[in-house]
């Protein structure tokens, strides 16, 4: 799917920062395809963008109202059902990242069709996607994979991503979350591909290319954590990628929601995920460790980094506080 920009963000009468996730990312990463938000009475959120009503942000050229928001069940909140209408009686497609679907409420679904404008409920992919015949493809992929979930593999693939175009690389983001498809404007909310097909949705995701081009794959889920690693497994082998980076969150305990099962040990995410990796690229190579560092000081931060890149030869950065620029360096200079 591909989704029109520039977007209205409908931040709701949200409270919660962590509901509006979505949105935040949107305005942090492509500002440039955010024309305003609009918010309900009660809605505590400011992304720091104009407040604008839908005549206003269409006349600012507006083409989608993005629902970037996230709520206990994943629900669409029945007082915001008609701001959906009016957003589609403006002349706006909606962009939903909950996992209700919009297209499950025919009213709404009967004015799109009437007015011929577009729901993209970005959890639920459309189309079909064929079995991966692993076939080595030219160009030229990174893979980002994780000790756990929300562990920063996002920002840390948009962090690279933003460095590498500053240099003039020839790159792409590819997404596979809802929160990414907005922020690039298409991708697979890989999540809910059938099991079968998660590897082929990552090879249409990520084809062939340019050998110089960049896909930068955006990772889900870790291949420790029981819930998900089914997800991640066919992730890389669809990526078949070039180069891994391994992102983790300093201090974490345990696996998230599984408090019996601890956070495994880096070096043997590294093994495991190379070995995984292997299977359609058998020359991958691990290039860097990105590290959520919010719980540590900026010294231990950057003691952590130090001792940490000293034990397994590889650059250790925090994206916040220290850039990519030495990991990009590292990704690079194995290329030349």
């Amino acid at each position: 799917m591909e989704i029109p920009t520039p977007y209205l963000l409908f931040l709701g009468n949200t409270k919660d920062p962590l509901a509006a996730k979505t949105s935040m990312g949107i305005a942090q990463w492509r500002p440039e395809h955010c024309i305003g938000q609009l918010s309900m009475p009660g809605c505590e959120i400011d992304l720091g963008l104009p407040e604008l009503n839908m005549m206003e942000a269409v006349e600012r050229g507006a083409k989608t109202l993005i629902l970037g928001l996230a709520n206990r069940g994943g629900d669409i909140a029945h007082e915001w059902r008609p701001y959906l209408k009016q957003a589609l009686k403006h002349g706006l497609d909606i962009g939903n990242g909950l996992h209700r679907k919009v297209a499950d409420f025919p009213d709404i679904v009967e004015l799109a069709d009437q007015l011929g404008k577009k729901i993209y409920d970005v959890r639920h992919p459309n189309r079909q996607f064929a079995v991966a015949d692993a076939k080595k493809r030219t160009g030229k992929r990174l893979l980002a994979v994780g000790t756990d979930c929300s562990v920063g593999k996002m920002y840390t693939t948009l962090a690279i991503e933003q460095e590498m175009k500053s240099r003039g690389l020839d790159v792409d983001f590819r997404a596979t979350g809802q929160t990414g498809i907005f922020i690039s404007g298409r991708g697979v909310s890989v999540d809910a591909v059938t099991a079968d097909f998660i590897s082929g949705a990552i090879e249409q995701l990520a084809p062939a290319n340019k050998k110089d081009h960049w896909d930068l794959i955006e990772g889900q889920g870790s291949l420790f954590h029981p819930s998900f690693a089914g997800v991640t497994l066919g992730l890389i082998h669809g990526s078949q990628p070039d180069v891994l980076v391994l992102c983790h969150e300093i201090g974490r305990s345990h696996l998230r929601g599984i408090p019996h099962i601890p956070l495994p040990e880096l070096g043997r995410c590294i093994k495991a995920n190379l070995e995984a990796a292997r299977l359609t690229n058998p020359h991958v190579q691990m290039k860097g460790i990105a590290v959520n560092s919010s719980r540590l000081t900026e010294s231990e931060a950057e003691t952590y980094c130090k001792r940490v890149s000293d034990r397994y030869g590889l650059i250790c950065v925090d994206p916040l506080r220290h850039g990519v620029r030495r990991l990009v360096d590292q990704i690079i200079q194995s290329e030349r």
